[in-house]
């Protein structure tokens, strides 16, 4: 279930004055992608997709994190940039 303060940050997170990071941005999806659908699956992207391969990554480290718990933190980091 995913809490309207969720669904608000994910709306704040469109509205964001300056473009965060690459790492910060990083921890955005990774919570996202904890927060909506649980534990990584799939295979890890190979090759020379760096991208997918850093997405990948940032989501597997978040292993075993609850879905609330995700949600708690990505709320609490897009209202962090919000202040910023």
């Amino acid at each position: 279930m995913i809490s309207e303060a969720f669904e608000q940050a994910v709306k704040n997170s469109k509205t964001l004055k300056t473009k965060p990071s690459n790492d910060v941005l990083l921890k955005l999806y990774s919570l996202y992608k904890q927060a909506t659908e649980g534990d990584v699956h799939g295979d890890r992207p190979g090759g020379f997709d760096f991208k997918g391969q850093a997405k990948y990554d940032a989501w597997e480290a978040l292993k075993g994190k609850s879905k609330e718990d995700a949600a708690n933190e990505y709320i609490e980091l897009v209202n962090k940039l919000l202040s910023e």
